[in-house]
């Protein structure tokens, strides 16, 4: 996979969105949380994986401990073809799915419930 295989990969999730932090880090998220983080200057990928994944992909060449993220389980490949392409995919979604499962549900429907509330009380 190269950058732009990548990008339009994590975007094809439902609810998956972008945003540039860091400098050069493009954030891929599900309801505000991140899955994965795509380096553009320095092409790199940081993303989640169960514990067992984490211990096995850190054993492999040019796949580390994320930076700061590490202890939670996120790995980050110092190249793109670090991994297979069908094996990265697959632990991109894995990611996405294990954060979208945790992310908050509808923020917007919690909102417009408290307006509601506010506005009946008002009454």
């Amino acid at each position: 996979m190269n950058v732009d295989s990548t990008r339009a990969y994590c975007l094809s999730f439902p609810e998956a969105t972008e945003k540039l932090q860091w400098g050069d880090a493009l954030c891929f998220k599900v309801r505000g949380k991140m899955f994965a983080v795509l380096g553009l200057d320095q092409v790199r990928l940081t993303f989640k994986c169960t514990p067992e994944t984490f211990a096995e992909l850190i054993e492999r060449q040019d796949i580390r401990p994320s930076p700061y993220l590490g202890r939670h389980n996120w790995v980050m490949l110092d190249r793109l073809d670090a991994l297979r392409s069908d094996e990265l995919k697959d632990l991109i979604r894995q990611s996405y799915e294990m954060v979208a499962a945790n992310a908050p549900k509808a923020v917007r429907k919690k909102k417009a419930r408290k307006t509601a509330k506010k506005k009946a009380g008002r009454v």
